[in-house]
C-alpha cells in the first residue's frame, strides 16, 4: 500500500485570495483587468510553487536518472520515483508500479490502444460512449480498424450524460472486451456514476478504460473504490506542468501488455537474437522520461493536498450553482448539461452571437472562456450542436469571474441584436 499522509509544506491553505496569490498570471500582462481565467478545462494555470520547483530542479538538480553512478543522478531518480508515489497515494493506487507516466492522457490512451489492444483478438467488441474526448475516441476507431475489431458506441440523454439504458443494451448485445467512458465530461461538465458502470461492464468481462482528466481535478479519483481497470489523466490539468500524464493500470495488466515504445530504459537485456523488457512501469517509459515534469506535477499534487479534497470540492461546487443560476436567468442564454448532475463546467450557447465572437467580446472584458466543439463532436452532434461556449472552474476561480462574464454576454448581445 501506498504511503498515504498527505503532510507537505501546503497544509492548511485555504480558499480565497490567499489561493489566487499562489499564481503569477493575475498580475501578470496578460491579465486583462481584474481577469476572469475560466478556461480550467483546457488547461489550468500555474502556480509559484510549481514553476519555482521546476526551476529549482532545473537550475541546480537535474541529471538523467537510473543507471548514473554519481550522487546527482541518484538525487533525481528519487526525485522521479518519489514523483510517482505521490500520484499513487492521489488516486489511492495499491502501488506505484501501477503508475505509467507519458506525455499526457492522450499518449496514455494510444498506448493502450496499441499495446492492450495488441492482445484482442478479431471480431472482438470496443464498445466507446458518444460522451468521449477525441483522445478517448479516435485511438479506438483506428485500433478496431487495425485489429478487424467491432465498434459500437453508447448514446447520450438530453442532459448530456451517458445513457445507461443504451448501456446496458450495448453491453448484452455486443459483449465487448473493452468499454472507453468518460467519468467527467470536458464539454458539459456531466459528471458518470463510474464505479456502477465499471460494475455493469465487468459483469459482462469487459475491462474499462476511464478517462479521469476532468475527474481527478474536480472532485478526485480513487482507483480501488472505482474497481477500476484503466485510468488515465494529464497532469497541466491539475495545475502541474504540460508534457506530463499517468496511465493507472492494474499490475497484473501492465504486466501482460507488451511495450508501446521500444529504446533505452525499458529494457532488461538487448542482444543481436532478441530482447526482453524490464517490468512495468519502467516497460512503458522509453528513453529518457519527463523527469521535471513529473517532479512539478508530484508538487502540484502536493498543493491540492494542502489546501484539501473536501474544501476544493465545496468552493467548486458552490461556485458551479452560482454561475448556473446567474446564467440561466440571462436573456438569451441556453445551458446544456445537467445543474443536478454536472460540475466545474458550463457549455452555453447566446441567441445570435456564435460562440467564437463571444469568446472575444468576452476577452475584451478580462474573461477569457473557450469555444468550439471541445474535442467531441460526436457528443455535439448526438445533442444537435455545432459549438458551444465553454466556461469552466479552477480553485483560482469565484464569483466575480462569472459576473464579468454576464456582463460580456450582455455586451455581445447588444452588438448582435
Amino acid at each position: 500500500m501506498v504511503n498515504s499522509s498527505n503532510n507537505n509544506r501546503f497544509e492548511n491553505l485555504t480558499l480565497g485570495l490567499p489561493v489566487r496569490d499562489l499564481f503569477p498570471f493575475f498580475k501578470g500582462p496578460y491579465a486583462k483587468k481584474a481577469s476572469a481565467y475560466l478556461d480550467t478545462a483546457a488547461s489550468a494555470l500555474k502556480p509559484t510553487p510549481v514553476i519555482e520547483r521546476l526551476t529549482s530542479y532545473l537550475s541546480f538538480e537535474h541529471a538523467n536518472i537510473h543507471r548514473g553512478a554519481y550522487e546527482l543522478s541518484a538525487h533525481s531518480t528519487v526525485l522521479y520515483n518519489d514523483a510517482r508515489a505521490t500520484v499513487a497515494r492521489y488516486i489511492n493506487s495499491k502501488s506505484s508500479q501501477e503508475v505509467v507516466f507519458t506525455r499526457g492522457a492522450t499518449e496514455a490512451l494510444n498506448l493502450l490502444a496499441y499495446s492492450y489492444g495488441s492482445l484482442l483478438a478479431k471480431d472482438q467488441g470496443l464498445l466507446v460512449s458518444l460522451l468521449e474526448h477525441h483522445s478517448n475516441f479516435v485511438p479506438w476507431q483506428m485500433l478496431a480498424e487495425r485489429r478487424q475489431l467491432k465498434l459500437d458506441f453508447i448514446g447520450l440523454t438530453n442532459s448530456a450524460s451517458i445513457d445507461i439504458e443504451d448501456y446496458k443494451l450495448k453491453l448484452e448485445k455486443y459483449r465487448p472486451a473493452l468499454v472507453a467512458l468518460t467519468a467527467h465530461s470536458n464539454s458539459f461538465g456531466t459528471v458518470s456514476d463510474s464505479r456502477e458502470l465499471i460494475k455493469l461492464a465487468h459483469d459482462y468481462g469487459a475491462k474499462v478504460v476511464l478517462d479521469a482528466t476532468q475527474a481527478v481535478v474536480h472532485g478526485g479519483i480513487d482507483v480501488q473504490h472505482l474497481d477500476a481497470d484503466f485510468v488515465v489523466f494529464s497532469g497541466h490539468k491539475l495545475y502541474g506542468p504540460t508534457g506530463i500524464g499517468c496511465l493507472w493500470a492494474r499490475q497484473e495488466l501492465l504486466a501482460q501488455m507488451p511495450p508501446f515504445h521500444g529504446g533505452g530504459d525499458m529494457i532488461r537485456q538487448v542482444a543481436t537474437e532478441g530482447s526482453s523488457w524490464a517490468e512495468a512501469p519502467q516497460k512503458f517509459e522509453a528513453g529518457t522520461p519527463p523527469i521535471a515534469e513529473a517532479i512539478g506535477l508530484g508538487t502540484a499534487i502536493e498543493l491540492m493536498e494542502g489546501i484539501g479534497r473536501k474544501k476544493i470540492n465545496d468552493h467548486e461546487s458552490a461556485l458551479y450553482q452560482f454561475a448556473w443560476e446567474l446564467l440561466s436567468n440571462l436573456d438569451g442564454v441556453s445551458l446544456f448539461g445537467s445543474r443536478e448532475n454536472g460540475s466545474s463546467i458550463l457549455a452555453f450557447s447566446v441567441d445570435k452571437v456564435h460562440p467564437h465572437d463571444l469568446a472575444s467580446i468576452s476577452d475584451q472584458f478580462g474573461v477569457q472562456i473557450r469555444a468550439g466543439h471541445h474535442c467531441t463532436m460526436p457528443a455535439l452532434r448526438a445533442l444537435g450542436l455545432q459549438s458551444t461556449a465553454r466556461a469552466s472552474i479552477g480553485i483560482y476561480s469565484d464569483k466575480g469571474d462569472f459576473e464579468a462574464l454576464a456582463s460580456a454576454i450582455s455586451e455581445a448581445r447588444r452588438i448582435f441584436s
